[in-house]
């Protein structure tokens, strides 16, 4: 059991890894706004006062440390969605790791982001209240399939 912990939570840093190293790439190469984890540092801060749902984050109490809190709570999910991974597929996949089972979790990943962090962070469900919701729904979905590729190929590289 602990060997899939710790086989989770290398997959789960790769993953990350990778989807920070695609959301660069945007950044230099497409030109999009690059990544802000303040917000999400910010909703987490609250998460400890019961509060989940807010009409705008912006407008919710700053917190001093929230980016830093918003980068650790990116790997800290990151790493958790690794372990949830390794404990679904077992130790056998991780002996010849496949990667249908990555990359299906890695699109499963993206409900909790448009149904629990949007939302939580005031953007509606899936995006709904933003300029673009196709675009960031888009975006999302790109993201978590390198996400689930990221799973993927630290799987194999550890193995």
């Amino acid at each position: 059991m602990m060997d899939l912990i710790w086989r989770g939570t290398l997959i789960g840093i790769g993953a990350t890894l990778a989807m920070d190293l695609w959301a660069l790439i945007l950044t230099t190469v497409f030109r999009q706004p690059s990544a802000n984890w303040a917000p999400v540092g910010r909703w987490f801060y609250h998460l400890t006062s019961g509060r989940v749902f807010h009409d705008s984050i912006a407008d919710a109490e700053p917190h001093d440390r929230e980016l830093a809190l918003g980068w650790i709570a990116h790997y800290a999910v990151g790493i958790a969605y690794g372990i949830m991974l390794a404990l679904l597929v077992g130790p056998a996949w991780f002996a010849d790791p496949t990667l249908l089972p990555a990359f299906i979790w890695g699109i499963v990943t993206v409900a909790a982001g448009w149904f629990l962090l949007q939302p939580g962070l005031g953007l509606g469900w899936a995006a709904a209240k933003t300029p673009n919701p196709n675009k960031v729904r888009a975006l999302n979905l790109a993201a978590h399939t390198v996400f689930g590729l990221g799973l993927w190929l630290t799987a194999l590289a550890i193995r």
